[in-house]
């Protein structure tokens, strides 16, 4: 256990921006924390968790205490002929996980792989990617009461898990500690390649069929070209949602906009943020220290010695952009501690 007073977030986030938090506790075990927060100098303060730091953008100094659990471990739990349960503790990185998963011989992940950040981080945010989500393998978590100190286990109905989206966002952020994950994975090939780029470079790619490494590899590869290196650019990826709006309106904005793609989703239309951002003439444009990435519409990157002040002040002029030709709102997908979102809670 470490608890380090007035600490640098700088490190600590993908971003890359210097803000300071007022205490930071770092823990290997998460039953440390009920003793080390009802700590008189910590009991009263706001709290937050983080975990890799690669969904998170701080405009300010964090006025409480930063949780950090670096809890490791991955292990089968339960299985049987067709499926397997594994279970992750909370620190462990998610690439990490992913590609043990893999070399176990489970498929479920892959298309999951090179994802930033913690196994704990995953369900807060139902991480997803090329036509797959964490709710389409999710069993169960642990996780601890941060308030009473109690730890219990809620399986998918509990967590109520949306498009980049779940319960952890918005009654119980901060409150719950995500301490462990368990996925239900398969040990059949079951693989989804909805995704069109995804699709034809596995169908290049494959030597006599397809396996989980494969599509990892080819998600991997996808991966490298389109997001910039966080070390080299700071980022935090796809910086908004792709927005979701009823068939109606799609078919309205497509008459305006003959180009405009979407995709029908749970009678809703999805439309890529990415090519609305594009018509509005953002992709690659630079301000300054900030900037959009030439690779993706989508990501916002520190060019050097950016503030995140400054990552917003461009995050809200591309909203008022596509605001004002699409009337579309676009939604942040990262957590700004100090900035209240209108973010839509999930369905009960």
């Amino acid at each position: 256990m470490q608890i380090e007073q007035n600490a640098s977030l700088s490190s600590l986030n993908t971003f890359g921006v210097n803000a300071r938090t007022r205490f930071l506790v770092t823990v290997e075990s998460a039953d440390e924390l009920p003793t080390v927060l009802a700590r008189p100098e910590l009991a009263a303060l706001p709290r937050m968790i983080l975990g890799g730091g690669s969904n998170v953008l701080f405009v300010e100094d964090y006025p409480g205490v930063i949780v950090q659990l670096q809890s490791k471990g991955i292990e089968v739990i339960a299985e049987d002929d067709e499926a397997v349960l594994v279970r992750a503790q909370a620190g462990e990185l998610w690439d990490h996980f992913v590609a043990k998963t893999i070399a176990l011989g489970f498929s479920g992940l892959e298309n999951l792989s090179l994802i930033p950040g913690q196994v704990g981080a995953a369900p807060i945010q139902n991480i997803g990617a090329y036509g797959v989500e964490l709710a389409q393998c999710f069993h169960s978590l642990e996780c601890l009461d941060l308030e009473y100190g109690t730890q219990f286990e809620m399986d998918a109905e509990a967590c109520r898990f949306g498009y980049r989206d779940s319960w952890f966002k918005h009654q119980l952020a901060g409150r719950y500690l995500v301490t462990s994950l368990t996925v239900r994975l398969s040990r059949r090939s079951e693989w989804v390649l909805e995704y069109g780029e995804l699709a034809s470079r596995v169908a290049e790619s494959r030597n006599g069929g397809i396996n989980a490494a494969l599509v990892r590899e080819v998600v991997c590869d996808i991966r490298q070209e389109k997001l910039p290196n966080p070390e080299e650019r700071g980022n935090a990826g796809s910086f908004f949602k792709n927005p979701i709006v009823s068939l109606e309106q799609a078919l309205e904005l497509r008459e305006i906009h003959a180009s405009l793609p979407f995709y029908e989703t749970g009678g809703a239309c999805k439309i890529p943020a990415a090519w609305l951002i594009e018509q509005c003439g953002w992709k690659g444009k630079r301000q300054g220290r900030v900037g959009i990435a030439e690779e993706h519409a989508l990501v916002l990157v520190n060019l050097g010695g950016a503030t995140g002040r400054e990552l917003w002040s461009l995050a809200q002029e591309i909203i008022e952009s596509v605001r004002s030709r699409f009337s579309i709102e676009l939604e942040p997908e990262p957590r700004i501690p100090g900035i209240n979102l209108p973010l839509r809670a999930p369905k009960e």
